[in-house]
Parts: structure tokens; sequence; C-alpha cells
């Protein structure tokens, strides 16, 4: 069973458009609604493979009545904590190009004794665990150290986690020797504080978060790939992609794969790369479902094209 703990969840709103003309009144060709934020997409990709998956999010107002239920009917047990503020929602316009213009609302503030209720929750469900996913931002009213708390009191209730966050947030966990981070490559760049422009330097940084305390690193090069370094060595993945059409919710999809794969090994990131290929693949933030996935398309190597220049050089 994956648990998966989302600070801010939000419901993600997107529209197909046939054009995006600043100024102008649109009018969208399709449009849906799903539950959102990184931990929620995780859930439903681990939901859709056929795995039993706990939602752990704080919800506020008619919004997170609507999220709760949305969960449900992705047969996800959602264990919510109730707010005084209201879950954020978040709009996608969709060109078709596959150009994504997001608009991220903030979300609310959380009071400390909201975010206690958070960690009590998550602590009332680690123990029939298998992995804990803990994803995305803090919102407003968490403190920096709030991951690093997390990470610390999973591992004493004898649970492995993972963390897909980044900034100080990140930082502060590492400490804490979390079993598995998930960063993208501008994330790497900022943990270590300096750009990264060949898939080379990308493995080295990847290397020095081990050496702060990282077990392991699973790293999403965009269209480059992924990389997998832990302490049996260093893998790369890719994936061969027709058409690309939404990358909202891909990563999450990709870690969903890990996870469900076993959380390790080379297996695990080919895993990882399928289910990252299948999402980009379908509109909005659909996660992927066995049916999606082409393992075919899929290699991964411990050749590690280490000269390779990033498509999009992270700084």
């Amino acid at each position: 069973m994956i648990l998966t703990v989302t600070p801010n969840p939000s419901l993600d709103r997107t529209y197909e458009l046939p054009a995006l003309t600043r100024g102008a009144v649109l009018r969208a060709t399709a449009d849906r609604v799903d539950p959102g934020g990184k931990g929620i997409n995780v859930s439903r990709a681990v939901a859709a493979a056929g795995h039993r998956t706990v939602a752990v999010a704080p919800l506020g107002g008619p919004e997170g009545a609507l999220l709760a239920r949305l969960l449900g009917e992705h047969g996800i047990e959602a264990a919510g904590v109730q707010i005084a503020g209201s879950t954020r929602v978040n709009v996608t316009l969709v060109e078709p190009d596959g150009t994504l213009t997001k608009v991220n609302a903030a979300g609310p503030e959380i009071t400390a004794a909201e975010a206690e209720a958070l960690l009590d929750a998550v602590r009332a469900r680690s123990a029939a665990t298998d992995w804990i996913a803990c994803c995305g931002s803090l919102p407003r009213g968490l403190p920096g150290e709030w991951y690093a708390e997390l990470v610390a009191s999973s591992h004493r209730a004898g649970a492995r986690i993972v963390l897909d966050t980044s900034g100080a947030a990140l930082v502060a966990a590492l400490r804490e020797r979390p079993d598995v981070i998930k960063p993208n490559a501008e994330e790497l760049a900022e943990a270590v504080g300096r750009p990264l422009a060949t898939v080379g330097a990308a493995v080295r940084a990847a290397e020095e978060l081990r050496t702060r305390g990282a077990q392991c690193v699973l790293a999403s090069l965009g269209a480059d790939g992924q990389l997998l370094v832990d302490g049996s060595g260093t893998y790369f993945g890719s994936a061969r992609v027709d058409t690309v059409r939404s990358n909202v919710g891909a990563g999450d999809a990709s870690l969903a794969g890990f996870l469900a794969a076993g959380g390790t090994g080379p297996a695990a990131l080919a895993a990882a790369v399928a289910h990252g290929a299948a999402a980009v693949q379908l509109p909005g933030s659909v996660m992927p479902t066995p049916a999606d996935l082409d393992p075919s398309s899929v290699t991964t190597t411990t050749d590690v094209p280490l000269d390779r220049p990033l498509t999009e050089p992270a700084s």
C-alpha cells in the first residue's frame, strides 16, 4: 500500500483551446476537472495501476469536498484533514501544439493545529504502508522543516519514504536520510547551487545529494530521460514518445510507476520511464493505466551518456 501526503492539494481544471489569444473571449473545445497536487496525482496513478493507496491532504470548503468525492471516484481512500481555508483551484490552458499555460493558486494558509493534524493522520497509517510519498510545495503556514519532521517520524514507524519537493524544504529534509528523492533537473540545480548543462552534470549533482543524506535519487531530465543514482550504481532510462499532449502530472505518474515496481533498481526505473512517457501522451492530468504503457519503447542502461547536453539546461 502506498500512502501519499499532499500538503497543498488542488482541483485542476484543464481547458483545451483552438488558440490562446490575450484579451479575447475564448471558447474551449474540451474541458475537464481532476483532483490535483503532486501526491494526489501519485495516488491516482497508483490506483490506475491496480494498487491500494491512501491520500492524506488538507481539505477545505466546497472545493475540498469536491476533491474528496473525485478521489473516491478514482478508487482512492481520502484521509482528509479538515481546514478552515478553501482548497485551491489551478487552471491549465492547452493549445493544439501541446503548449501549456498554467495558473496555480497559492492555496490556503495552514494553522499550527492543522499542521499537527496532518502529521497525526500520517502517523496513524505509517505502520500499514509500504511507501510514504511526500509530494509538492509546502503551503503557507507550514515551516520549512515540516517535511524533515515527517521523514523522521515515518522512519521511526518503520516506513520507507520518498520526497518530491524542492528548495529549502528538500535541503532541510536531506539530513533525515529520505529513502528516495525525486527532483527534476531544475530542482537538482537549485539544490546544489550550480547550473547543469549535461547528463553528466546531473549525475554529479545527484551523487552530491546522496552524500548529503538522500539514499537514492530518481531524477527526471524531461525529454532527455531519467536518472537513478543509488548505492548499487547509476542507471539511465529513456523512452520513445510519439506525441506530447500534456506534461501535467507526468513526473507524478513516473514516481507512481517507480514505487509500484518496488522503488529500487533498474526495473523500477524502467517502470518510471514507461509511466512518464504514457502520461505525456494523455490529456490534462490523466494518469495512465496498464493499457496505456508501452514497455517496448523504454531503454535502461548503466552506460550513461554523460556528455549529452540537456535539451533545456538547468540553471
